[in-house]
């Protein structure tokens, strides 16, 4: 390597370097991708650096507002009446109220409609013992949602976060709780009141409600069977068991009534109807545990479309039988009735094909399926 140095004066020392040499520094920079003498990668690893430390920043303040959040004396504990408050909003959630307001109307149509069919017979004394039968009908209502609520939590995080089990509102220990009395209060009810024949129909609604939900029966992973247990409680169930014990109360042989045979087979196609329906809003939660349902199997569109055709068919046999049957119905009601209600079911579902499926719509339609399930119990004294 040939150099020289020269200094004259006060001026800077030079260097020279071969021509070589000097080829080799004016190129090198132009091939290295690692040469600190380009700024703008030196800015961008220092942006990139910066971001990186301050998103740690954010990090580590987060985490310590938190603990000190927990450990802060200024948290105050939630007073003793805002957990009842709390404990009341959750249990009732925990009820379901829309299955409970279809209990009530249903126990107290069919109540109703043998009281009127037999108004010599009513003893306003009975109204206790009525009173204790519908808190019956509540309880079992309660532990079958109840359990299913318990065995369900994974699903209904996804499907259904507003339920108090998934929420965390209630813990599984309350829950089960809950369950144990509730079945033990409905069951000594139904025996020391209405006798070995509806305490025998209880408990078996209780053990269908139960295989429905708990392992390793867990029938509601199976389409057919699920909705062959819901048909049978709020179908067969309901009606004929309070249609029983209230003819028995007042002394009377049980006969089945054409009102309440009718209203009987209704309801359990319409009970059919809603165990396929209700898993509509919760497909994306069902497949994601492989809960197999029609709505899974079919699709949205399919068992929508299923359901409200069995439904206008429902409806369809309903008018036939009035115009059939007039003397042991009242057609004036009957027959106008549920040519309306199926008109509104056919433009519910076409609106609801319009809306994509999507879940806030599907919602909707569901609401309206049990909207109608309550105006069916609603008439039923009128027919």
């Amino acid at each position: 390597m040939n150099t020289s140095v020269t200094c004259t004066g006060h001026a800077r020392p030079s260097i020279s370097l071969s021509r070589h040499h000097q080829d080799r520094l004016r190129i090198w920079p132009q091939h290295s991708p690692h040469s600190f003498s380009y700024p703008h990668q030196v800015r961008r690893r220092r942006t990139t650096s910066t971001r990186i430390t301050r998103e740690e920043d954010k990090k580590k303040s987060l985490l310590i507002a938190r603990s000190e959040s927990a450990d802060s004396p200024l948290v105050e504990e939630a007073s003793s009446s805002e957990k009842v408050v709390g404990f009341v909003s959750a249990f009732w959630k925990f009820l379901r109220p829309h299955t409970i307001r279809g209990t009530i109307l249903g126990s107290l149509a069919v109540t109703s409609k043998a009281l009127m069919e037999n108004p010599n017979a009513i003893d306003w004394g009975l109204v206790p013992r009525a009173m204790l039968g519908v808190l019956a009908l509540l309880c079992g209502n309660g532990y079958i949602v109840g359990i299913n609520q318990i065995y369900d939590v994974d699903i209904d995080a996804v499907n259904k976060p507003f339920l108090p089990v998934a929420a965390g509102e209630l813990s599984a220990v309350k829950a089960w709780v809950i369950c144990i009395v509730l079945a033990a209060t409905g069951l000594g009810i139904t025996t020391y009141n209405f006798g070995s024949l509806i305490a025998k129909l209880y408990a078996f609604g209780l053990f269908l409600g139960t295989i429905y939900s708990v392992p390793p029966f867990r029938l509601k992973r199976s389409a057919i069977a699920a909705f062959a247990i819901i048909a049978t409680v709020r179908g067969f169930l309901l009606n004929f068991g309070v249609y029983h014990a209230t003819r028995a109360a007042l002394g009377l042989p049980f006969v089945w009534s054409p009102p309440i045979a009718f209203i009987t087979v209704f309801v359990t196609i319409f009970a059919t109807v809603i165990a396929i329906t209700k898993d509509l809003p919760d497909v994306e939660g069902d497949r994601k545990f492989g809960i197999d349902t029609f709505a899974t199997r079919m699709g949205v569109r399919n068992i929508a479309f299923l359901g409200s055709g069995l439904l206008i068919a429902n409806y369809t046999g309903a008018i036939a039988l009035a115009m059939r049957m007039p003397a042991a119905f009242n057609a004036s009601i009957m027959i106008p009735f549920h040519a309306v209600l199926a008109l509104l079911l056919t433009y519910k579902t076409l609106k609801l094909d319009a809306a994509k499926y999507t879940k806030s719509a599907i919602q909707a339609y569901y609401r309206f399926i049990w909207y109608l399930f309550y105006s069916e119990y609603a008439i039923l004294p009128f027919l």
